[in-house]
């Protein structure tokens, strides 16, 4: 909606006055506080606020947003196409092409004229409560997200910088396999490998690895990668370097994107990008995966969101289409007002922001691109 202010949220903060926007990264290395989306294919928005302030996520107001019925989504790959998917995925693996690659789907609901994206914000902070929760108004833009992402892509505190893949999700830990771990571990060999391009070399560490989460409805496990930038890395350089996210591309990643190209029949756009914020003043900013992530697409007139899988070559096809089911029924369900909690007020976001560690203790106007990182 055009007449909606621009604004972005992220843990207890939220940035309002839009002064300008680029697609240009580097720009969020030149001052100020950014508001930053990044779709899985490269398009790039910077957008940098004047007011930046704490403010918690209001409390849900029953009919202020309509979503779509719970019967009406459809996906860009229904069940037969999945499944078909992760077989073939199985084939490129048993032929030495790739040792992992996640399959993803898109699905489409219609969205009411009127829809606004804080409004759907305050039932996800409620209904589904995640550390990376995050939201992006730029309706002049054509960008509309709101975020209840799991998941950390990119932290940064001068010029150290982390990294929190995401592999491996069960119902409850009991539903963890040998296969999900194995996941994970290839992947955070590919996050080390995608930060070691651009950190002082015996910097890049791994202080977790498979460590359980427990998030609304499942667990995952999560580990770690940090490393120390080199002189001279900025915003773009290190984008370059690990974009788009390991977790959800595949490794090797170059082998997985062709793949992925092949197989899904719609863009990601920002599900598997990178939503986030920069305060350049002070060398800090944090960058969530796209994933568990809701977005307006005005000239189609439809919300969209995403779910997938890493495909392995222990993948059951039937099980993996479990898996993106299981990950997006809480999410809908709060989208189509149809999860009770998401009118609790004593579900909030997190309370912090820029320069305050997150779950773990541990300017112009335009859009533009940015290349993809590749391991070979």
């Amino acid at each position: 909606m055009q007449d909606l202010p621009a604004l972005a949220r992220f843990g207890g903060l939220v940035a309002t006055g839009l002064l300008d926007v680029t697609g240009d990264p580097a720009a969020l290395d030149s001052g100020g506080f950014w508001a930053v989306s990044a779709d899985f294919e490269g398009r790039v928005v910077c957008a940098r606020f004047a007011d930046v302030r704490r403010e918690g996520v209001p409390a849900p107001v029953p009919g202020q947003w309509r979503g779509p019925a719970a019967g009406d989504w459809t996906s860009s790959l229904d069940r037969a196409a999945y499944t078909a998917g992760v077989r073939r995925i199985r084939e490129h693996i048993a032929a030495g092409e790739v040792y992992q690659a996640n399959l993803c789907r898109v699905l489409s609901a219609t969205v009411a004229p009127d829809a606004d994206v804080d409004a759907l914000t305050a039932l996800l902070a409620r209904g589904n409560p995640a550390p990376y929760a995050g939201t992006i108004r730029l309706p002049g833009h054509g960008v509309e997200i709101a975020t209840a992402s799991p998941e950390l892509f990119l932290r940064r505190t001068g010029r150290v910088v982390e990294s929190g893949p995401i592999k491996g999700t069960g119902r409850t830990e009991a539903d963890l396999l040998a296969k999900d771990h194995a996941e994970n571990v290839m992947i955070v060999d590919l996050v080390r490998n995608d930060l070691g391009r651009v950190c002082a070399p015996g910097t890049v560490t791994v202080p977790d690895l498979c460590v359980v989460e427990k998030h609304p409805g499942l667990v995952h496990l999560v580990s770690t990668v940090r490393g120390e930038l080199c002189e001279g890395v900025g915003w773009p350089e290190l984008l370059n370097a690990a974009f788009p996210p390991g977790s959800v591309t595949g490794a090797p990643k170059s082998s997985a994107l062709r793949i992925i190209e092949a197989l899904e029949r719609a863009p990601r756009g920002p599900y598997c990008g990178g939503i986030g914020w920069v305060d350049a003043d002070r060398g800090t900013g944090e960058l969530a995966v796209g994933i568990r992530t809701f977005w307006i697409d005005r000239a189609a007139g439809v919300l969209r969101f995403g779910t997938g899988a890493g495909i392995t070559w222990g993948s059951e096809p039937q099980r993996e289409w479990e898996e993106t089911e299981l990950k997006a029924a809480r999410l809908l369900a709060v989208a189509s007002g149809e999860y009770p909690g998401a009118y609790d007020t004593g579900g909030a976001p997190r309370p912090d922001g820029p320069g305050t560690p997150g779950r773990k203790s541990t300017s112009g106007r335009g859009t533009g691109t940015f290349s993809r990182g590749e391991v070979q």
